[in-house]
């Protein structure tokens, strides 16, 4: 079953965005509040949980509102960035995904980034996308698939390792298809390993994106 976001969905008490495409995979649902009657920001909540409730979410989160800090805080989403400063060649070698490949490649993805806090499950109906942006690779080393990537303009998309102790070897390897002048990537809180990876090839935090609150 494949679920749309709803881009605006209006009540009396405000407007907000809803996040559904994750119910399926991880019964998961996001709240992006617009705008707010002042003093119902809590009808609007209770609205927006009902419908994700009816459409089977069973977590939901919330931001947009400062309000929301009376909920437990999920998660910050970072944005952190590096400037390109050259580096050496890369370990692995990198094998564009094809037509023939891309169905693999996501079935790779949607394993690695399945408990990983503000990653999106890729369908079937992502693949044209992957493909047309010519940015998304596997990273292999003497025939050993290390890991795959996805880059765009210098924005990581994604990034996994499936080699224990590779993940800074497959970012680099990654890294070098793209001669943009910065790379940037998000990064949820929560993930601490890969924020430790980050900061130790050089990359800082530039932004916070959201705080996503747990409203059920």
């Amino acid at each position: 079953m494949i679920l749309k976001d709803i881009p605006i969905f209006t009540t009396d008490y405000g407007v907000a965005s809803l996040m559904l495409k994750e119910i399926p995979y991880k019964q998961q649902a996001f709240i992006c509040v617009r705008d707010s009657q002042p003093g119902h920001l809590q009808d609007l909540l209770d609205e927006c949980v009902g419908f994700c409730r009816a459409a089977g979410a069973e977590q939901i989160f919330a931001a947009g509102h400062d309000d929301l800090q009376s909920y437990p805080l999920h998660t910050v989403i970072y944005e952190m960035s590096v400037p390109n400063l050259g580096m050496e060649a890369p370990e692995g070698c990198l094998w564009p995904v094809t037509e023939e490949t891309v169905a693999q490649w996501r079935t790779i993805y949607n394993e690695k980034m399945k408990a990983v806090d503000n990653s999106a499950t890729l369908s079937s109906f992502d693949e044209k996308k992957i493909l047309e942006s010519k940015g998304a690779y596997f990273i292999h080393k003497e025939g050993t698939l290390w890991g795959i990537g996805w880059i765009e303009d210098g924005e990581i998309l994604a990034v996994a390792s499936t080699v224990p102790g590779k993940g800074r070897a497959v970012m680099e390897s990654l890294m070098s298809a793209a001669g943009a002048d910065r790379f940037r990537l998000e990064v949820a809180s929560s993930n601490e390993r890969a924020i430790r990876l980050y900061e130790a090839m050089g990359f800082v935090k530039t932004s916070e994106r959201n705080r996503w609150y747990r409203v059920r």
